[in-house]
């Protein structure tokens, strides 16, 4: 199947580029927008749409919310990422709480192409704070 090419996947992606939570308006307008690559938001990739997309660093930033953490929403997560790292994405997962609450301190790895503690960042590029 073409990476890109679900139309159910590609309505709803549409719908959530529409309707991004107030974590995914932050990270979108304040940070991932004004970088100098090209990073998609709600990118169909196979049978998943992912929050932000940056083919170039084949990255994908996820921002999860509380039902990530419940039993259910974790196993599906592991089930997820393993069919994108299959595909050579990389998977990076923020909380809610860290766009919330330590947005700077969190997104200063990505901003500077660094690895700060476990995130491991692969976004090579070189951005002003």
């Amino acid at each position: 199947m073409n990476q890109t090419n679900n139309p159910k996947l590609k309505r709803n992606a549409q719908k959530l580029r529409r309707e991004m939570t107030k974590e995914e308006r932050r990270l979108w307008y304040d940070f991932l927008k004004q970088l100098p690559v090209t990073v998609n938001r709600q990118k169909v990739i196979g049978h998943y749409s992912v929050d932000f997309y940056c083919a170039s660093a084949k990255l994908a930033i996820e921002l999860d919310g509380s039902q990530h953490y419940e039993d259910e929403g974790a196993a599906a997560d592991r089930e997820r990422d393993h069919a994108l790292n299959q595909r050579g994405i990389t998977i990076v997962r923020y909380s809610n709480n860290d766009v919330n609450r330590n947005f700077d301190k969190e997104f200063a790895s990505v901003r500077t192409g660094s690895c700060t503690g476990h995130r491991p960042v692969r976004l090579h590029i070189q951005v002003s704070p």
